[in-house]
């Protein structure tokens, strides 16, 4: 399990399990990182300098689905998406 995000996480990008990036985190609310998906550089740039907020276009990103975290960037668990114990897919949040 990684460590718990904080506010200096802000800016780091989320890649999945491939190493293919997905978002960044854009917002800290309440303790929850909030992922805008695939941001454009002014997006970064206003995340860096803690200009941004969570609206309809983020998404949080449950500890569960994180493997590690670096330096830079936030890696995802590779088993996101696998089924269940009731043999349903399983759909989460990022």
């Amino acid at each position: 399990m990684a460590r718990n995000l904080t506010e200096d996480d802000i800016g780091k990008t989320v890649v999945n399990a491939n190493g293919e990036t997905i978002g960044m985190v854009s917002a800290m609310q309440h303790g929850t990182a909030h992922v805008e998906p695939d941001p454009g550089m002014t997006d970064t740039i206003k995340a860096k300098l803690g200009w941004g907020d969570t609206n309809e276009d983020t998404y949080p990103l449950q500890e569960n689905a994180i493997e590690r975290v670096t330096d830079d960037k936030i890696h995802l668990r590779s088993d996101l998406g696998t089924t269940t114990g009731t043999g349903t897919d399983r759909t989460t949040d990022i």
